[in-house]
């Protein structure tokens, strides 16, 4: 072939794995097998090497429009083909993609930006995401309230580009975050409509796409292409402040600073070191009259400041607004009862349910529910210090995000799960021994199993330690009990 070859314009293939794989430098895959041949064939290939940087920033872009065209449009689909809030709900998701494709343009083009300009050109994403999770809370009574939250669950992995250095897997994170509810859609309706089914599978290759993009264009953060200034700061046109009045103080003589002062100092602190076990005798004794555990009088004065909570946004220190307390309600809507934000309240009381109602408790706070009859089953959202005691439940006793929460049976339940829980007491009948209870990432719960007729029980831990071992290509998993 002759030196002729080398004068051909390597494919575009070539020529990338030049670039970015620099193990193909020195492989029998160069036609000379040399460093220095191959770089004269990209000189005079359409590719210069001081267009790398351009080249990666657009493949990151390109890869990201591989995730809008791919499974987010199928998802996009299937969603309208859905229809109703579920069509709603996506184009919102849409919606924030797209702000985040802008703004990942811009990213492409610009240097990191102030942090004042970084959350200018953040705010379209982030108010999509908040439109994404206030949708939710408009609408807990819908049939597709499991597909709205699995979205709203998961959305926040779009805030990856302020993750450092690992976006990867906060996305994860994020999208195990949704999984509850995502298995609660393939439940509902893997026996009834499959496009539900195939909607959750979208919507976490979605996410799974997301997290391979920034594993390979993010990897310990987002990077910038540092070639221009930040597009917002640039186009911003304000001025910096003008100075304080008088200018500035001026600069203290260095004649002033005496330098025999400072080793004045350190002579005499060394001085005191060296005194060995003498440093002592200069300490006063503390009589029994200076000792406030003998003298209580001592103890008493003003009570120490306690500076209010604060929160750090942006180097600017802001004080945290107190929470407001809504409005207390307890309705029934078709077959749903709906109990929000009780407080203090133990005379709730659900009568004349039907086998196919539900009833849904949520932010409630030091209150007991009490339901007689038999129900379809009950959900127990973000409570705390709450009671519940019910008859016989048809499906399941849930609990989410909730803190230190009691329940008990008189009849029989099937399932009870518990979700992201801390402090759940689980106070059984004897027809309901043989229930089934699922938790995940809950802590200090206990079943209270009782012993015949006497009224007694015997308190049963839910294991939260577990131990996993590799054997051969899968994993075994055995529940560790504490010692201590």
């Amino acid at each position: 072939m002759g030196s002729n070859a080398f004068e051909k314009k390597p494919s575009r293939k070539a020529v990338k794995r030049f670039h970015f794989y620099p193990r193909f430098w020195k492989t029998a895959e160069t036609p000379s097998g040399t460093f220095l041949k191959w770089k004269r064939i990209v000189e005079k290939s359409f590719i210069s090497s001081n267009q790398v940087p351009d080249i990666i920033m657009t493949m990151s872009i390109d890869a990201y429009q591989d995730i809008m065209h791919g499974p987010l449009v199928s998802f996009l689909e299937l969603s309208k083909k859905l229809g109703g809030v579920v069509a709603d709900h996506a184009q919102f998701v849409k919606e924030a993609f797209d702000a985040q494709f802008e703004f990942l343009k811009k990213v492409a083009v610009s240097s990191p930006p102030s942090n004042v300009d970084l959350q200018s050109m953040l705010k379209p994403t982030s108010e999509k995401i908040a439109t994404i999770q206030a949708f939710r809370e408009k609408n807990r009574t819908s049939p597709f309230f499991n597909h709205l939250s699995s979205i709203s669950e998961s959305i926040p992995a779009l805030g990856w580009v302020c993750v450092a250095p690992a976006p990867g897997p906060y996305v994860k994170e994020m999208n195990d975050a949704g999984q509850f509810y995502i298995n609660r859609v393939l439940k509902d309706w893997k026996e009834k409509d499959l496009n539900h089914v195939e909607w959750a599978r979208l919507w976490i290759q979605t996410l799974t796409e997301l997290q391979q993009f920034i594993k390979q264009h993010h990897t310990t953060g987002l990077v910038w292409s540092g070639k221009n200034k930040s597009t917002i700061s640039s186009g911003s046109g304000v001025p910096p402040p003008p100075p304080p009045i008088g200018g500035l103080p001026p600069p203290i003589p260095i004649a002033d600073l005496k330098v025999s002062d400072l080793e004045d100092d350190r002579s005499a602190l060394f001085a005191q070191i060296n005194q060995g076990a003498d440093i002592t005798k200069g300490l006063k004794k503390v009589t029994s009259d200076m000792q406030t555990h003998k003298n209580p009088s001592l103890r008493s004065g003003p009570a120490p400041y306690k500076a209010p909570p604060t929160t750090v946004a942006n180097g600017t220190r802001l004080v945290s607004a107190p929470s407001v307390l809504k409005q207390p309600t307890f309705s029934r809507d078709g077959k749903k009862w709906l109990i929000e934000y009780q407080q203090n309240n133990a005379n709730l009381l659900v009568e004349n349910a039907e086998m196919n109602n539900v009833v849904y408790m949520y932010r409630c706070e030091g209150s007991t529910l009490q339901i007689k009859g038999k129900i379809n089953s009950v959900v127990m959202d973000s409570c705390k210090k709450c009671s519940l005691v019910f008859d016989t439940m048809v499906s399941s006793a849930e609990f989410i995000n909730c803190q230190s929460v009691q329940m008990q049976v008189l009849g029989k339940v099937p399932t009870i799960s518990v979700d992201k829980t801390d402090g759940c007491q689980m106070y059984l009948s004897s027809q309901s021994l043989g229930v089934e209870i699922i938790s995940s990432k809950s802590s200090e719960m206990n079943v209270m199993i009782p012993k015949g007729t006497s009224g007694d029980y015997t308190e049963q831990p839910i294991p939260e330690q577990f131990k996993t071992v590799v054997k051969g290509t899968s994993l075994s998993t055995i529940c560790v009990e504490s010692l201590g």
